[in-house]
């Protein structure tokens, strides 16, 4: 069976036989499979009224257990963007009543962010959906493969995190 990517490879290799072409195999394929996954993922959250920079906010407090709450350089940590655009998501987010601000109470002059029970209800019903629409993309793979995928990415992800060393 043959894919878009084979038939590109197939062009690449008559017009560039000098080149070796299997980075393409298998990153040309993860690019695709990206792009159907965020399209499932915009639908998933779509249907709870938000996108995917707002799941990923609303999942960082989710995630760190009761009472659901960070503090701004956490969530910072959480999301990896930078501080300003936090503070729009963060108010963006307070506006639709999501999340709201509150003195940390363990440092008087710092500040969490909270979900509120909106927040909450809307982030696990997303991750419902969310985790349905992955569960149908990865349904062609035998659940062994899926998990050899899994290790191998991993691997790969690994690696292209670690930070580089001096030469």
């Amino acid at each position: 069976m043959q894919d878009e990517v084979d038939r590109l490879i197939a062009d690449w290799s008559r017009e560039r036989p000098d080149l070796d072409l299997a980075p393409m195999q298998v990153l040309s394929r993860v690019t695709r499979v990206a792009k159907q996954l965020d399209h499932a993922r915009s639908s998933a959250f779509a249907l709870h009224d938000i996108v995917s920079w707002e799941f990923d906010v609303l999942a960082a407090l989710r995630r760190s257990g009761e009472p659901y709450q960070l503090s701004p350089g956490r969530l910072l940590q959480e999301t990896m963007v930078t501080s300003g655009t936090m503070t729009n998501r963060v108010d963006r987010l307070a506006a639709r009543g999501l999340v709201q601000r509150g003195p940390d109470p363990h440092d008087g002059r710092g500040v969490v962010v909270s979900l509120t029970a909106a927040g909450l209800a809307t982030v696990d019903g997303a991750l419902v959906d969310l985790l349905g629409a992955e569960r149908r993309i990865l349904a062609v793979l035998p659940d062994a493969d899926a998990t050899q995928l899994a290790d191998l990415l991993r691997a790969l992800a690994g690696e292209l995190e670690r930070p580089t060393q001096a030469i």
